[in-house]
């Protein structure tokens, strides 16, 4: 790590955040980040965010986020990034398993009926909302020539496990009845999701299958929980991360699960799942995240049940880089990655070629 990082970490996070001590097989020092990203992460630090960890669910969800660094460096540069085409992007809710589920529907500019992705929004299944995820829904709908659906499902601790899954499979069933009426193609449906969204993507998948619904066409998974284990390589080396950390992720798994060692349930934790028959997947990694290591396990996973697989890691970019395109070159190819492979699945465009930075492995 170096010296910036840590300042900015110690910043972000206070002298409090380092107690209790990690244990000495952990890393103290995250990896270090490359200018761009070092640049946002020392912009959140300005912001003044606590540890998730030392506060309730209530106070975390008024944290200022990655995006608002984000949105916050761009105004301390006096940047404006031209605008995403589209045609539409208005609010509107669709019936759930425990009452109406809010969404947001966006659609490229031109000609239906469009293929559909749903969408589902990170935020360990605690905090964040769809306007927190807005870039990355907008780059996916105008990039991929798609109708994006984000999903507000219900979060935890008010709403706990398995209630964000329900409403995420309801939301996919939705979407495979009603594309339609939203200027959709039912028959070109895929799911994509950033970190807990990640992993509601991949269990729909899963339960699409085991539940004889129409499998989606293709699953974009970014940087997903797909497991618990607090003591992978990426947990390790990344235990004191920002913007997620170990005690972060542990805090998410309490409130949203009841424990950090709940039953393995494949929902919550798809790598303890059968992957065989479950469509093509394009799955993403950052370096300096704690959950690295179980996206790449859960391509691994995924190959080896005869899954094709697009996986790819950028080094030098924390969680939530996804949607930075407005300041990190690495966000915008993993952005063209993910909808090249998107418009390939919908049988609009071919797939992505092998990016000229990241890790590509397998196709």
């Amino acid at each position: 790590m170096t010296t910036r990082y840590a300042l900015a970490t110690t910043a972000l996070f206070g002298a409090a955040y380092l107690l209790p001590a990690a244990p000495a097989a952990f890393a103290q020092a995250p990896p270090p980040a490359d200018p761009q990203m070092q640049a946002v992460l020392d912009e959140h630090a300005t912001l003044g965010p606590k540890p998730l960890q030392r506060l309730t669910p209530a106070q975390a969800r008024m944290q200022p986020s990655p995006a608002d660094a984000v949105a916050s460096l761009l105004r301390t540069r006096r940047e404006t990034p031209p605008p995403i085409p589209l045609a539409s992007a208005p609010n509107r809710t669709i019936p759930g398993p425990a009452g109406e589920i809010p969404v947001k529907i966006y659609t490229p500019v031109g000609a239906g009926p469009f293929p559909v992705i749903v969408y589902f929004h990170g935020g360990g299944w605690v905090i964040a909302t769809i306007e927190t995820y807005d870039a990355s829904a907008r780059a996916l709908a105008s990039g991929a020539g798609a109708i994006v659906m984000s999903v507000e499902y219900r979060k935890g601790p008010e709403h706990p496990f398995p209630a964000a899954h329900d409403d995420a499979f309801a939301a996919y069933q939705w979407a495979l009845a009603n594309a339609a009426s939203i200027g959709g193609d039912p028959s070109r449906i895929a799911v994509a999701g950033e970190s807990a969204g990640g992993g509601l993507a991949a269990a729909v998948t899963m339960m699409a299958r085991d539940r004889g619904a129409r499998a989606p066409v293709h699953q974009l998974l970014v940087y997903p929980i797909t497991n618990n284990d607090f003591n992978t390589p990426s947990y390790r080396e990344n235990a004191n991360a920002s913007p997620l950390s170990r005690a972060a992720m542990q805090w998410f798994f309490r409130h949203y699960a009841g424990s950090t060692t709940p039953t393995p349930d494949p929902r919550l934790l798809p790598l303890r799942g059968t992957h065989a028959g479950l469509p093509p997947a394009t799955v993403i990694t950052a370096g300096i995240d704690p959950l690295r290591s179980e996206g790449e396990a859960y391509a691994n996973g995924l190959r080896a049940a005869g899954v094709a697989v697009d996986y790819i890691h950028y080094d030098g970019v924390t969680h939530e880089f996804f949607g930075m395109a407005a300041v990190l070159d690495k966000a915008r190819q993993a952005n063209a990655r993910a909808v090249a492979n998107l418009r390939a699945a919908f049988g609009t465009g071919a797939a992505a070629p092998a990016p000229a930075t990241g890790t590509p492995s397998g196709n």
